[in-house]
């Protein structure tokens, strides 16, 4: 109570937030949290998606804050503003899958067998919203057959998400083939109650001023993400944060 009294009395930012959650989540976030604008922004998420303890814990666990900000989609200007910030936090920035016990040299076709062999493990690590619809989920054209990696569906957003896996480099192509792939999911599979299909991309690795003129004039919600088989969030991944100015910019959008 002393710690909590002494870190939040008098700050502008946290202060205000105190009665938005519970004190056992105030705890978790005072606890493994240490920056002001980081443990803003759990709680007024707590607050917004209702997480429980469990989904906290496991949110600040995966770095949610970090890939939140680092994050690469175009859904500020695709998607209606109900829909952008559980779009945002939906998508990572990147994902570990060091439970496929894959190693490098990985086929798309073997990196995509793992992940369903272990697809509960896959979707607690995607999000705890998404369901699993299938893989090589097949659609006809004119006699054509295409076929999307992964197909899920995220339950609070209310769309199917299209998922393609690449074992290399993002390159611009990767998006006009997903903007494709998401006009036959709004037209021939979705339902008429559920929103429009978003598309994520999950390469190995990807430069970030390619990713952002390859989404910035795409009318479709895409995010771009890559994978690694390590558990841990890359250090140098904190070196790309952006300035204090920018992130409360960016938390501004939640309150």
């Amino acid at each position: 109570m002393q710690q909590f009294y002494a870190e939040y009395q008098g700050n502008e930012f946290l202060q205000p937030l105190v009665a938005e959650i519970s004190w056992s989540k105030h705890l978790v976030i005072m606890s493994k949290c240490k920056d002001m604008q980081e443990r803003q922004f759990y709680i007024l998420a707590t607050k917004k998606f209702g997480w429980t303890k469990d989904v906290l814990i496991h949110q600040v666990e995966q770095n949610t804050y970090e890939r939140y900000l680092l994050g690469q989609t175009n859904f500020d200007d695709t998607l209606p503003e109900k829909l952008k910030q559980q779009a945002v936090l939906a998508v990572k920035d990147e994902y570990h899958f060091g439970f496929t016990e894959l190693i490098d040299g990985h086929s798309e076709a073997e990196l995509e067998q793992a992940l369903v062999k272990n697809i509960r493990t896959f979707l607690i690590e995607f999000g705890g919203d998404f369901s699993f619809i299938g893989n090589q989920y097949r659609i006809e054209v004119e006699s054509e057959e295409y076929y999307i990696d992964l197909l899920l569906f995220h339950r609070r957003l209310q769309c199917l998400v299209a998922v393609e896996l690449k074992v290399g480099k993002f390159i611009p192509e990767y998006k006009g083939k997903m903007e494709f792939y998401l006009n036959l999911l709004n037209d021939r599979v979705r339902l008429p109650n559920e929103n429009e299909a978003i598309g994520i991309i999950v390469c190995k690795s990807k430069k970030r001023t390619i990713v952002e003129y390859a989404l910035k004039d795409s009318k479709k919600p895409i995010g771009v993400a890559t994978y690694s088989l390590l558990s841990a969030l890359p250090e140098a991944y904190r070196e790309l944060l952006p300035s204090q100015e920018d992130i409360a910019e960016k938390l501004a959008g939640f309150i």
